[in-house]
């Protein structure tokens, strides 16, 4: 039997290391990994899409995208003929964003971020006050693998004013309750995680082993 492939598409600015944790049975599924690379000046969303889509490289794939990540696989599915097209802690259309983000996009606040400082996590953990906030910024310096300005200034403003109006309905959204950058208040046909945070790929593996494998097979979880 043939394996089924399944790419991975890390959140915003993150490294594919945030998937370390994720197994999925070998004698079944094929694992890979896909990261970011720097947008072209002026890049559209769509056009870095199709650059990213040429990097997966099977027919027929499974494809989970995680935060950003997760409207980057969206905007990569019209390139690719997938089997399968699952997001985690994301969103499905501008709709379901946050009114923060909604209000950053009307406002252009967003291009006030001193994403600048990104580059040196470790000045800002040296700096930051009480130990939650630190343990937030020592998960940043192990996982964020983008620091660069030019990116970082780029997937915001890709994320903050993403266009998308209608939902594709192929997508499979796995959400969890506890998400705090996209509250599940906002968002419509999901499964849900409960106490999954926005960070639950890492610290809520475990639920994605056991039904990552079942969702993909269109077995009940």
């Amino acid at each position: 039997m043939t394996k089924i492939p399944v790419y991975f598409m890390p959140g915003l600015a993150a490294s594919p290391s945030i998937f370390e944790r994720i197994e999925l049975p070998k004698d079944t599924f094929e694992m890979h990994l896909l990261e970011w690379f720097l947008p072209n000046k002026n890049e559209t969303l769509q056009s870095y899409a199709k650059r990213m889509a040429e990097k997966v490289k099977h027919d027929n794939a499974v494809l989970v995208g995680v935060s950003f990540g997760g409207v980057l696989v969206q905007e990569m599915a019209q390139f690719l003929n997938l089997k399968k097209l699952i997001i985690v802690s994301s969103v499905k259309c501008n709709s379901e964003l946050p009114r923060r983000l909604k209000f950053a996009k009307t406002t252009k606040a967003y291009k006030l971020l001193p994403t600048g400082l990104m580059q040196d996590v470790e000045l800002l953990t040296k700096f930051a006050f009480g130990d939650v906030l630190k343990k937030k910024l020592k998960l940043y310096e192990q996982y964020l693998h983008r620091r660069e300005k030019d990116y970082l200034d780029w997937a915001i403003e890709q994320m903050v004013c993403w266009e998308r109006v209608e939902v594709d309905t192929k997508v499979i959204h796995i959400q969890g309750d506890a998400d705090e950058v996209f509250p599940v208040k906002n968002i419509k046909k999901f499964i849900n995680v409960k106490g999954g945070t926005h960070l639950m790929i890492l610290n809520r593996y475990k639920w994605f082993n056991q039904n990552l494998p079942k969702i993909i097979l269109d077995q009940e979880i």
